[in-house]
């Protein structure tokens, strides 16, 4: 390790410019031609394929396999984003590994799945590299629909209900469209700007306008949506972290890892970003581990992630554990935070072990930390929101809220899982179920 990273404190610069840039490449390098041969050739086909059922958005997998296998990566992709528009994202994010990879009969007989996710990935980029977009527009139907949100929920809405020839404004509180795509999801899933070029890819479809820095609540109100447009989609997802109740945890150091993981995003020089020698993640989510991975990729000496529950239960994918242990990530489970230690700023954390049962055990031990991390839950923020269920929007069917005209999914919506793959399914569904309404009307 350089020697810079040995530093105490929270500094910039641990690692040169070369570390930096390896350490944030391209985490899965994109199969070239004959590689995608060849992989594709690994496909049994299936006709009643059970990767299809494990993909939320029910891509015809063997189908768009078949049609890189035959060499027509073009129409495999639009077999892709006819199902899901952001097909390209969910290719580099989405944990394959538990959903269509696991399902594959080939890992089921041989422990060794078709590649799915990196055909999917080599299908939509070639289809993007030529500026294509293969969707047009239905003739004009004079209805008008808001879209809270332009992450992927938002954005799957937009683009669908734009397809059926309806004009859509997407309201998003960000400087940037792309939502998780563009500030939640690690740097090195997501290189050379893809998620910012996916979505002018998007609006090529037309018809589609978004407005930045318009906060739902702030800028906008639902009375207004309700007001100005034939229907509102609610995909905002969750805007607000969940605190951290330990004694301490105001010091400085204890931080949001939402908004670390965002900076890092947004940052054009990774050397300039401060980042701990002694690093503490607190969680057990995919935000916990891209945090954690990305510290110890910045320089951090010591990184370990912490979560209450058993290695069993962390919501981050046994894959991606694997990652964090590959990178030099220390994972510690069964233990909860219980005090944060420092004279203003943070240099110990306390933690006490507990039982399944989330039962205090009485056995504590403390971890040398200079910046903390917390990746435990996001919370829905806004006001007049629709009946929820639980902290989340109460949806039935294809997102239909509690209040007539008003649709919900992704994130902020109840039911589903927290991934980018359900949240475009989600946007999808909804956007179909708002367009039957509106032609009904």
């Amino acid at each position: 390790m350089d020697a810079r990273a040995l530093k105490e404190g929270v500094v910039s610069g641990r690692l040169d410019a070369d570390a930096l840039s390896a350490g944030f490449a391209d985490l899965h390098a994109p199969l070239s031609d004959h590689e995608a041969l060849v992989a594709a050739d690994r496909c049994y086909f299936c006709h009643d394929a059970p990767c299809i059922t494990a993909c939320p958005t029910d891509i015809d997998i063997p189908l768009f396999i078949r049609q890189i296998a035959t060499g027509t990566p073009e129409a495999a992709a639009k077999t892709i984003l006819t199902q899901n528009i952001m097909g390209g994202m969910c290719a580099r994010v989405c944990p394959t590994e538990t959903l269509c990879e696991e399902a594959c009969v080939r890992e089921k007989a041989e422990g060794e799945p078709v590649q799915i996710g990196r055909l999917q990935r080599y299908a939509t980029d070639t289809l993007m590299a030529q500026g294509v977009h293969p969707f047009s527009r239905a003739a004009p139907t004079g209805k008008s629909i808001a879209v809270v949100g332009a992450g992927p929920a938002g954005l799957a809405c937009a683009h669908r209900l734009a397809m059926h020839g309806h004009d859509v404004v997407v309201f998003d509180a960000r400087p940037k469209a792309g939502g998780l795509n563009e500030y939640g999801i690690a740097a090195y899933k997501s290189t050379e700007d893809f998620a910012a070029r996916e979505v002018d890819w998007l609006l090529q479809i037309g018809g589609i306008e978004i407005r930045n820095n318009m906060a739902l609540g702030r800028d906008v109100t639902m009375a207004d949506l309700q007001s100005d447009y034939d229907a509102v989609f609610l995909g905002m997802g969750l805007g607000g972290v969940n605190a951290l109740t330990a004694p301490g945890a105001e010091k400085e150091g204890v931080l949001d890892a939402v908004e670390f993981i965002a900076d890092l995003r947004q940052a054009t020089d990774l050397s300039s970003l401060p980042v701990g020698r002694d690093v503490v993640v607190i969680g057990g989510g995919m935000t916990a581990v891209d945090a954690a991975v990305q510290s110890k990729l910045l320089g951090a000496l010591n990184v370990t992630i912490v979560y209450r529950r058993g290695r069993d239960r962390m919501n981050a994918s046994v894959w991606e554990q694997e990652l964090a242990a590959a990178k030099g990530v220390r994972i510690i489970t069964n233990a909860s935070p219980v005090a944060v230690h420092g004279n203003g700023a943070v240099r110990e954390i306390e933690f006490e072990f507990t039982d399944d049962n989330l039962t205090p055990t009485g056995q504590t031990f403390r971890l040398a930390a200079d910046q903390v991390f917390k990746a435990i839950g996001q919370t829905l923020v806004g006001d007049d929101l629709p009946d929820l269920d639980g902290r989340k929007i109460a949806v039935t069917g294809p997102g239909r809220s509690s209040v007539k005209g008003v649709w919900a999914g992704g994130d902020c919506a109840a039911g589903g899982d927290d991934l980018t793959v359900t949240a475009v399914a989600e946007g999808r569904d909804a956007a179909e179920d708002i367009h039957a309404a509106l032609m009904r009307a």
